[in-house]
């Protein structure tokens, strides 16, 4: 009844000229802001909408550093408030306001002006302007200051050209506004993850946060340093070139790592310089040793690498711009392709010939990824089989109408996630309360294998992996990865922490990557469910649990949910829509992963007793 009631009211609403509408200035930014910055967000993960304003404002002043004007940027945060100030040649004065304020307006339509720069689409200052409750910019030129303030895109107070003795270049600082981030902070470490890539690839610019600086003096050489977490077979091979810059080295760790850059960005999702690497790669060293049979899979088997690459008027596939789609270099340019595959052929070729020791270790890691591989190749056959089948007659995966890997999709890729569940009736309740659009379950049976020590075989016999393999489209590398989010969903008791540290363990162990690129999480769900007549509340901890009871008043029903099967559809809805709470794995370089997994995962019981005896000592003292 109430579709039909609601299908009937859609027939009879009235279309008039009313409700055609003009949005004027920046409007239209703040009507549909994913559009521009992607997801909004609270701050709580890296590519949460305010840490992509922030982005928007450095990039400016990046472009202004790689066009050789000023080697300083000072970033300072104050609460929710963030400050830029670059010592480039400052916004001209004359149009300053309408460079900030005016959509499709901006200096980097003129290429001569801004040769190979990442904001070429006049949208970025003016998103951050239109996002933020307050906004300010200055612009110092030749001993001017020019001032404006705005607020919400809005202009609140522009300010007569006045004399400085100030040095030349923009100040902006900004406020997220919170009526469209609510309740929203900005972690540090995320800031300075995005810093430290700067200064990856601009060396030679000092930036400076809160008092601490970061500057490269090795490019992507010191990248790769400082993000392995696994000991490099031989010296990382580090080359550059007019408008590109590579590093790489084998480890002994299971498929490829990669970290992409254009024209300073960094391209989380790779795209088409990406691509052109991998294949450029592989086939140079097929024709160093001389192996036209050699498979690209053993070439690249623990290769982890860096490319950044300079593009004339590069073309993102999303304003996010985390993958390149620019087929070409430039106007008059080679293709991506060719480009990068000239280099890599003729500088690595030259490498490799020059350092005949790096060449037998690189050889000797691809011979022993080829011998395992054909030691597993029936197996690898057989269990693809099954794989397909299964996930044809959906027996293992409900899964979503939109993927990560499907440029069909639009930004709606990157909101695609797959939880990881185990039980029928865990993972009943959440395939009925998902979005069937972005969010798909993989059902496991029983408690996964404990992968650690064992070869990649172990991926295509053990059942259970085979398939959770087959699902996210993972075996041949990250970039078929069909689910930006992996989300382990599982109950808040003992057994489910063993299933947690488990399929860990399994993506650590085979798939480093994936963890080390974000797409790993835990999914926290509610442990006490406090209610009245007049609210509901549920608590995720102890102490949440405690505020609740006490904001409640007497008597309040108190539920303590054992394990996500005994929560109903209708209200773990709520648990994994938009303010689902998700933990980030990650890891770090100090976080190494064969040492990790050996204390935590591996035969040395009494050391892991001794390990729990000791902090069960601590908690207890600490309660």
């Amino acid at each position: 009844m109430a579709e039909a009631i609601s299908d009937k009211t859609l027939t009879n609403t009235a279309y008039t000229d009313e409700h055609i509408r003009t949005l004027e200035g920046l409007e239209h930014v703040r009507l549909r802001p994913g559009m521009y910055i992607g997801k909004l967000g609270d701050g709580s993960y890296a590519d949460d909408g305010i840490y992509v304003l922030l982005k928007e404002v450095i990039d400016n002043s990046i472009d202004e550093f790689r066009m050789q004007n000023g080697t300083q940027i000072t970033i300072t945060l104050d609460d929710k408030t963030l400050t830029v100030r670059d010592f480039g040649r400052g916004i001209p004065q004359g149009k300053m306001i309408a460079a900030v304020s005016v959509m499709n307006t901006g200096g980097k339509y003129d290429s001569k002006a801004f040769q190979k720069s990442v904001g070429l689409n006049g949208v970025g200052t003016k998103a951050v302007n239109a996002l933020s409750s307050q906004f300010i910019v200055k612009s110092f030129r030749d001993g001017k200051v020019k001032q404006a303030d705005f607020s919400c895109g809005k202009l609140t107070k522009e300010y007569e050209l006045e004399p400085t003795s100030e040095p030349n270049g923009t100040f902006v600082q900004f406020t997220p506004d919170e009526t469209i981030f609510e309740k929203y902070s900005f972690r540090e470490e995320f800031i300075e993850t995005m810093l430290r890539n700067y200064s990856y690839l601009n060396t030679g610019l000092t930036i400076t946060f809160n008092g601490h600086k970061f500057v490269s003096r090795n490019g992507l050489l010191d990248l790769l340093n400082e993000n392995n977490t696994a000991e490099a077979l031989y010296p990382i091979v580090h080359l550059k070139g007019e408008d590109i810059e590579i590093a790489f080295t084998h480890t002994d760790q299971y498929g490829e790592e990669y970290y992409s850059f254009v024209n300073g960005q960094h391209t989380t999702q790779g795209g088409t310089h990406q691509s052109a690497f991998r294949e450029a790669f592989g086939k140079t060293i097929k024709e160093f040793y001389n192996k036209t049979a050699m498979e690209l899979s053993d070439i690249r088997n623990g290769l982890v690498a860096a490319v950044s690459v300079a593009v004339q008027e590069p073309v993102f596939e999303s304003q996010t711009k985390i993958k390149l789609g620019s087929r070409d270099m430039g106007p008059d340019g080679p293709t991506v392709a060719k480009f990068i595959g000239d280099f890599v052929k003729k500088e690595v070729d030259n490498y490799l010939h020059r350092n005949l020791e790096t060449a037998d270790i690189m050889l000797k890691k691809i011979q022993d990824s080829e011998k395992e591989r054909k030691a597993i190749a029936g197996v690898t056959k057989l269990a693809r089989e099954r794989a397909k089948k299964v996930s044809l007659h959906n027996k293992k995966l409900r899964d979503c109408r939109i993927h990560l890997n499907d440029p069909k999709g639009g930004d709606l890729r990157y909101e695609s996630c797959i939880f990881i569940t185990e039980g029928d009736s865990a993972s009943g309740s959440i395939t009925k309360s998902r979005d069937v659009n972005t969010q798909a379950v993989f059902s496991l049976r029983g408690k996964p294998f404990n992968s650690y020590g064992y070869t990649k075989k172990v991926v295509y016999e053990n059942e259970e992996f085979n398939y959770l393999q087959a699902a996210l489209n993972i075996e041949d590398g990250l970039e078929g990865l069909r689910y930006n989010k992996v989300i382990i969903a599982t109950d808040a008791d003992v057994d489910g922490m063993h299933i947690r540290l488990l399929l860990m363990t399994f993506f650590l162990q085979f798939f480093p990557d994936l963890v080390k690129k974000g797409h790993v999480y835990i999914l926290q769900t509610p442990l006490f469910r406090v209610r009245n007549k007049k609210e509901t509340r549920y608590c995720y901890s102890e102490e949440e649990r405690i505020e609740a009871i006490n904001a409640l008043g007497a008597n309040p029903e108190i539920t303590r949910f054992k394990g996500l099967g005994e929560i109903s559809p209708d209200e773990f809805k709520h648990f994994i829509g938009k303010d689902m709470r998700l933990d980030q794995i990650k890891l770090r370089k100090e976080d190494a992963v064969s040492d990790l997994l050996a204390f935590y995962m591996g035969r040395n019981t009494p050391e892991r007793q001794e390990f729990i005896v000791e902090n069960l000592v601590v908690e207890e003292d600490n309660l």
